[in-house]
């Protein structure tokens, strides 16, 4: 059979029409697709021992989640190991004033365990103390300064703080990702002052990863985004409209494209403000030529009850007072059809309404006929995030590029035993959002261009 035009049959006991079969006719040989514009940057295994031994490294780490510490790892070893004299910094909260700074100090035995050498915390990130013991380090030495964001300055980019900060190095190492769309002191200020500026190892894979996948992926290129709210969506999809060959929607927003469209969803979530941008939508990915799949069966639950009842139904057979949470294995088939061609896969965004809980048993029972599967987690998405994740992780293994982001929880990846099977897990957050839809990352853009 030709892999470009597949004609599937449904095989599921819960699919709706199932004697009807789904057609698949990619036309990506005519496409034209633009690239993401980010300038290669220097990273900090562009760096050999002459530069690093002796000298005093400013890094900026990600500290704010405790499973982030492992990816600091691999940045530090190398620059110890080319013995340099190490000054981390990083935060954890404390970002505006909704959320209060705490202290690095209990983060610093965890690293000493992770990088396997004593790490020791100064009592702030500027003054006399911490000179002193930054004067005091020998080469491969190590030492944490305080939650950078105790101080207000840093969130102000102040200049004179920058000024403080950077004098404490001899360069700058910037390996904390998530931070590159902040304009703040320790990831735009100080590069003012030290150069080199360059990227961490964990910032240069995301880098690679990111910037390879929309701007020369392996195509038929896939893109699977999810989310409640298309409010908070729209803007990466019209991005990648204009880099995908396929492009597979769900969450709760596809239900806003249905009502755009004049048809009933129930007591669905729907945003009555973007009817036009979803038709927009729709007319831009016809247009272009991009094969774009909205779910057409779903899972629904009973709006504002505890009720654990589920029931499979058509977009069009929403009665009121259920609402849509998750999308149907008709769906899920149906994305596991066209995602079978595909060499690249991008996946951003929950299926479902995952701020939903229900009984276990009922998930389990849905996941067992569906996925002949028995894990059960209580989320009420579990359906599709178990049958996504299992079916990227199967794609890994035949060759296919997967790259899972922001609004995917990686624990549960880990919890299902597939985490390592995807090429890349983005921990990027919002700020790969930004990367993907073209949004400038002035931390990024600060460090040095490669040569």
């Amino acid at each position: 059979m030709d892999r470009h035009s597949h004609t599937y049959r449904h095989s599921y006991p819960y699919l709706i029409d199932s004697g009807t079969p789904l057609t698949y006719d990619p036309i990506y040989k005519d496409k034209k697709h633009p690239s993401v514009t980010v300038t290669k940057k220097r990273s900090v295994d562009d760096l050999e021992e002459a530069d690093l031994r002796g000298k005093r490294v400013l890094v900026r780490v990600e500290l704010n989640d405790s499973s982030e510490i492992p990816a600091t790892a691999p940045t530090i070893q190398y620059l110890i190991n080319h013995r340099a004299r190490v000054i981390l910094c990083g935060h954890l909260g404390g970002h505006g004033d909704e959320v209060t700074p705490s202290s690095l100090r209990d983060v610093t035995p965890v690293l000493s365990q992770v990088i396997g050498t004593t790490v020791v915390m100064a009592s702030g990130c500027i003054g006399e103390e911490v000179e002193e013991m930054v004067a005091a380090l020998q080469d491969g030495d190590i030492v944490l300064l305080e939650n950078v964001r105790m101080y207000k300055e840093e969130v102000e980019n102040g200049h004179c703080f920058a000024e403080k900060l950077a004098s404490l190095a001899d360069l700058y190492v910037n390996d904390a990702f998530q931070t590159t769309s902040l304009a703040h002191t320790s990831t735009l200020g100080v590069t003012k002052f030290l150069r080199p500026a360059v990227a961490g190892l964990t910032m240069k894979k995301e880098l690679d990863y990111l910037v390879g996948v929309a701007s020369h992926p392996s195509r038929p290129f896939a893109a699977i985004v999810g989310g409640s709210k298309l409010s908070s969506k729209w803007e990466l999809i019209e991005a990648l409209l204009d880099k995908v060959d396929i492009l597979l929607l769900g969450g709760e927003m596809i239900f806003t494209f249905y009502k755009a469209q004049g048809c009933s969803v129930g007591s669905s979530l729907v945003e009555e403000h973007m009817f036009d941008l979803a038709m927009s939508i729709l007319k831009k990915a016809k247009d272009k030529k991009v094969e774009l799949i909205i779910p057409n069966d779903v899972l629904i639950s009973r709006l504002n009850t505890r009720d654990t009842e589920i029931k499979q139904v058509s977009v069009h057979s929403i009665p009121n007072g259920w609402r849509g949470v998750d999308i149907g294995s008709c769906t899920i088939y149906m994305y596991a059809c066209h995602l079978a061609v595909a060499k690249t896969i991008l996946w951003i965004g929950a299926m479902g309404a995952s701020n939903i809980s229900i009984g276990t048993e009922s998930v389990v029972n849905f996941v067992s006929d569906v996925l002949d599967t028995a894990i059960g987690l209580t989320v009420l998405n579990v359906l599709a995030f178990q049958a996504v994740a299992k079916l990227l992780a199967e794609l890994s293994d035949k060759g296919a590029t997967t790259v899972v982001a922001e609004g995917v929880s990686i624990a549960s990846l880990e919890r299902l035993g597939v985490a390592d099977k995807m090429s890349h897990i983005s921990r990027g957050g919002v700020t790969t959002t930004a990367l993907l839809q073209g949004s400038s990352l002035p931390s990024l853009l600060a460090l040095d261009d490669a040569v």
